[in-house]
């Protein structure tokens, strides 16, 4: 049993640049960057685009002449996100899905981030991600990853435990500011309840039978990224993939169709559409597994009660996230009232997703 990445033999090296680029003035790092990159660059030349849609890091798009094409993208690690992202995990990752033409070039690590290559094409929005003809291609791409063997035919094991007690750990117990810390002792709930919660998660998901696969774990909108010329999708943000249940995955994807900025849960996907989904993820997993591609409706049933029970895992853990990047993140973005609603909705589903039974 193994919980850890193995990089395929063959895969290209990774250069490690000593750069620090400050996020508030970007310009000269990213510079420095570009020349160890692309050499024939004019400094003077490269423009520089800041892309503002991340709540962990900060993304600028390096690039010479009129139109964004070549483009090196660069990003700048938030501030602390090493307490609860594994920088060196993410690496491996992301080199495991670049042999499996599952992700952009990685060009570079540096001090504080890393560079790769652009994917052209729109990071999708809720409503895009209803739409029949794109979410079974979003099932079939999740399917490929899903389908990557662990090395030398290990039993991969999952972590999911492991990073919720970790980021439990981190939790604050208290914030500096008065209304802040009033929102939080009234809004969040209490240390003690977190963790019998927890303790319940584990018990009763992790015997679910739903198998340990290689995971993308944070299968936001923005995160899928529609090439319409090429009529394909891809996924981007490896942060925190890893090996993790099959169902999570879906489940915390099935989270994301409420959106982030604006946060409606009226818009998680009805059991129709996530029938269809599933189907589609199954075909294309058993395709990809050398497996019959025949997927009966108990199989598809099973799947549905699996991924609705861990979607209430992907509430608790982007919950726990939240709380921490209310302490130490510097992006302005509401990450309390964030935790508030995600732990909300997490007792909200609760009793209505324990009593989805198996056919």
């Amino acid at each position: 049993m193994a919980n850890y990445i193995h990089v395929p033999e063959g895969a290209p090296a990774v250069p490690k640049f000593n750069v620090t680029v400050d996020e508030n003035d970007f310009r000269s790092g990213a510079l420095k960057l570009m020349k160890e990159l692309r050499p024939h660059w004019k400094p003077s030349e490269v423009k520089m685009k800041c892309f503002t849609d991340g709540i962990t890091n900060k993304l600028i798009g390096c690039y010479v002449g009129n139109v964004m094409q070549e483009v090196v993208l660069v990003r700048i690690y938030g501030h602390k996100t090493e307490l609860f992202v594994d920088r060196e995990n993410e690496v491996k990752s992301f080199r495991v899905l670049q042999a499996h033409r599952c992700a952009p070039r990685l060009y570079c690590t540096f001090s504080n981030g890393l560079c790769y290559e652009f994917l052209p094409g729109t990071a999708l929005e809720p409503e895009h991600i209803r739409s029949p003809s794109i979410f079974r291609q979003i099932a079939r791409q999740l399917a490929k990853y899903h389908a990557i063997h662990a090395h030398n035919g290990w039993m991969p094991r999952s972590d999911l435990w492991l990073k919720m007690g970790k980021y439990f750990s981190l939790v604050p117990t208290h914030f500096q500011d008065p209304s802040q810390n009033l929102r939080f002792s009234q809004e969040v709930p209490n240390a003690e309840c977190l963790k019998e919660e927890m303790l319940w998660m584990q018990q009763s998901l992790s015997v679910l039978g739903s198998p340990v696969v290689l995971c993308h774990n944070d299968l936001l909108c923005k995160n899928i990224i529609f090439n319409q010329s090429a009529g394909n999708v891809k996924f981007i943000d490896y942060e925190y993939a890893g090996y993790n249940y099959q169902a999570y995955d879906i489940g915390n994807h099935f989270n994301e169709f409420a959106g982030v900025n604006e946060v409606d849960y009226s818009l998680y996907p009805g059991r129709d559409l996530q029938l269809m989904w599933l189907r589609a993820y199954l075909e294309a997993y058993n395709e990809h597994k050398d497996q019959s591609a025949e997927v009966s409706h108990a199989e598809v049933e099973v799947l549905y009660v699996q991924v609705n029970r861990f979607a209430l895992a992907s509430h608790f853990f982007w919950g726990l996230w939240a709380l921490i990047q209310a302490k130490y993140s510097t992006i302005d973005f509401d990450f309390l009232g964030y935790a508030i609603l995600r732990f909300n909705q997490y007792f909200k589903m609760k009793p209505e997703v324990t009593a989805l039974t198996f056919p």
